[in-house]
């Protein structure tokens, strides 16, 4: 479905170019966590193993950690270079994507490793609390944010707050995933006001952040998978779990509108963008597929999954090809 060798043999970033490595290179994690994920899902409603979802988990951490180490070694190397990225109003939004990426890894850990799932959900648990917090005073502390700084990439933080109770709730720890769930819920609703205040009444996003759009897609998706987790055992499929994949879906539909014009842009790393929610739609379709015993949702899980497979194979191939004609880790 694609291959693992390009993104997790990519990043030899030469001494020049790691003061530059984005911290936007952890989306990539994020896509591919979400695919190892959504691929088990389809595996569980063919009734197969977790043959190919292993292998994509396995790539997923080693791509996690080579770029761990190449942002470890360009911390300590270029202080304030990392400095800049956190006082830049767009990238402070994708330090949470170190978070979110380790919670995925927890997730995919669970079925078959869950003691080693526990020791990674509860360090990207720690991790994210504390960086949803600095985040989020960042945003309403003594800087000056403008209307165009904003995008829905601030939907990270909200958006990594809602799937700590994936693994969470499993895992018995349901005060502290009601805990990050109510977090995460309540500044998704504030963020999507202020989001869509931007985006009609002022300058439309740049095209470096066009594709952000479809991040949109990734709030209620997670959320409702994760409700699934901490409700289903009692209660099911309930009014607001079919409120949260339905506005999952709508969001899905104003995003597709957008699409074409989106995929005519430049490649740039925020295309990335792109694969998370989907992969999160995708694994809510599966889901409910499977709790509502809904053949119909069943299919569109594997119909947005056969989507998702050529969007990371597209990203994985225009990400390598862009390390290679070093288009990125470059100044801006």
């Amino acid at each position: 479905m694609f291959s693992s060798s390009p993104v997790a043999s990519a990043p030899a970033v030469p001494h020049g170019r790691l003061e530059h490595f984005p911290i936007t290179f952890f989306a990539t994690t994020m896509g591919l966590g979400g695919f190892t994920l959504a691929v088990h899902a389809a595996e569980r409603a063919l009734g197969r193993g977790p043959g190919l979802s292993h292998l994509l988990l396995a790539v997923t951490g080693a791509v996690f950690l080579t770029l761990i180490a190449l942002y470890g070694a360009k911390a300590l190397r270029h202080p304030a270079a990392v400095r800049a990225e956190w006082h830049h109003p767009v990238r402070l939004a994708f330090f949470p994507t170190v978070s979110v990426s380790m919670l995925l890894l927890g997730v995919a850990l669970l079925g078959d490793w869950p003691r080693l799932a526990l020791v990674v959900w509860a360090l990207g648990t720690l991790l994210q609390g504390a960086l949803t917090l600095a985040v989020i005073s960042g945003w309403i502390g003594t800087r000056a944010f403008q209307h165009g700084h904003l995008s829905p990439a601030w939907f990270i933080p909200a958006v990594g707050n809602v799937i700590v109770p994936v693994a969470g709730a499993p895992l018995g720890y349901m005060d502290l995933s009601w805990l990050f769930f109510s977090g995460g819920l309540l500044f998704w609703l504030v963020l999507l006001t202020l989001v869509f205040n931007r985006l009609v009444f002022h300058d439309p996003l740049p095209g470096r952040l066009q594709p952000t759009l479809v991040i949109l897609i990734a709030p209620p998706a997670v959320a409702y998978v994760a409700w699934l987790r901490m409700m289903a055992p009692a209660t099911g499929v309930d009014a607001f779990g079919h409120i949260l994949l339905s506005l999952g879906y709508v969001f899905a539909a104003l995003v597709a509108l957008q699409a074409p014009r989106i995929l005519r842009l430049p490649f740039v790393m925020s295309f990335w963008a792109l694969s998370f929610p989907l992969a999160a739609l995708t694994i809510a379709s599966f889901a409910h597929g499977a709790a509502a015993q809904s053949i119909a949702h069943q299919r569109i899980g594997f119909a947005l999954l056969a989507l998702l497979a050529v969007v990371i194979a597209g990203l994985v191939g225009r990400t390598t090809l862009a390390v290679a004609r070093g288009e990125i880790c470059r100044p801006e």
